[in-house]
């Protein structure tokens, strides 16, 4: 699809139905808005990241899932045709907390012997940790199931640990809690973008020419941007990602109001002054509840452990 034809339709690709890899979008005409964002933007060059002085736990480490059933979750689901979401006028009303419609979507499963959260992904949405997290080392493990639904059956699979969740449950086009997102998308694991237009984060980019628009990339010592629109997204610094069908570590580090994002060992985001506009003005995002997304693309995840910690681990260029 267009990525850069307005406004509206920049938004919908940030929450997700865009892709960062060249080459899968069609032609489209130039945003000279986004061009003069992207200006002063130095040529990306690539990097070998390493996670070092890595935290220790300043307390015990939870589960978040317990294995049996999702009863420390809430879900929520948006529109019966996800195709609708990003429409001005969707003309339908969101699933919401249907409990028949929510069984379908997610439920647990055993997956290689051991119990999982499988989400087929069949009707946007999420579920979402009860708890209201803050400082704190995440680490979950996902692998891609075999299906995919429409509208995103040409495009890559699909999902998103979205944390620092906060507002009502579908508040961001009719499915989503507004948050900070570490993407899940083939191709674009650890890829950072703010979901709905009330979150921003600061990072520092190369421009990368190999990708769509916004053709921002994190990378270390790059110049500080502020991820908003018209650019809506900043990409990983690589491609960490297993194999489809193979299962993959995240580790999601949190102190205050900065994330460091690492995929299978190796970083590829670093963002800080995440923020979030409450009322006029714009404050700290330091907290919240932490969401998976369902988003066109069979799921499993499993592992999903949390601890405190005091200080975020460092990310070094070899």
């Amino acid at each position: 699809m267009a990525v850069r034809a307005a406004w509206g339709l920049v938004l919908a690709v940030g929450m997700g139905l865009g892709w960062g890899q060249a080459g899968a979008a069609e032609a489209v005409p130039p945003n000279p808005a986004l061009a003069a964002v992207l200006a002063d933007d130095p040529p990306f060059q690539a990097q070998r990241l390493r996670l070092v002085d890595v935290p220790a736990p300043a307390g015990p480490a939870v589960s978040l899932f317990n294995g049996h059933d999702l009863r420390d979750w809430d879900a929520w689901l948006g529109y019966p045709d996800p195709a609708r979401t990003y429409l001005a006028r969707p003309g339908q009303t969101p699933v919401g907390t249907d409990p028949a419609a929510i069984a379908k979507i997610v439920h647990v499963v055993r997956e290689e012997g051991e119990p999982a959260i499988f989400i087929t992904g069949q009707i946007w949405g999420g579920i979402v940790n009860r708890g209201d997290h803050a400082n704190y080392h995440l680490r979950l493990e996902y692998k891609w199931g075999r299906a995919r639904y429409a509208p995103r059956l040409a495009l890559p699979p699909n999902n998103g640990l979205l944390y620092h969740s906060h507002g009502a449950p579908g508040a961001v086009y009719g499915t989503w809690m507004a948050a900070a997102e570490f993407e899940i998308m083939q191709g674009s694991v650890g890829m950072v973008v703010p979901v709905g237009p009330d979150v921003t984060a600061t990072t520092d980019v190369g421009r990368d020419p190999t990708l769509i628009d916004p053709q921002r990339r994190y990378m270390k010592g790059g110049r500080a941007v502020v991820v908003t629109p018209p650019a809506w997204n900043v990409e990983a610094a690589s491609d960490a990602e297993k194999p489809a069908g193979q299962w993959n570590v995240l580790d999601l580090y949190v102190l205050g109001d900065q994330a460091v994002h690492v995929v299978n060992g190796v970083p590829v985001m670093v963002v800080r002054d995440l923020r979030m506009r409450e009322g006029g003005a714009w404050v700290p995002l330091t907290h919240g509840r932490i969401q998976l997304q369902s988003e066109g693309a069979e799921t499993y995840f499993r592992r999903i452990t949390l601890e405190p910690i005091t200080r975020l681990p460092r990310v070094i260029q070899d």
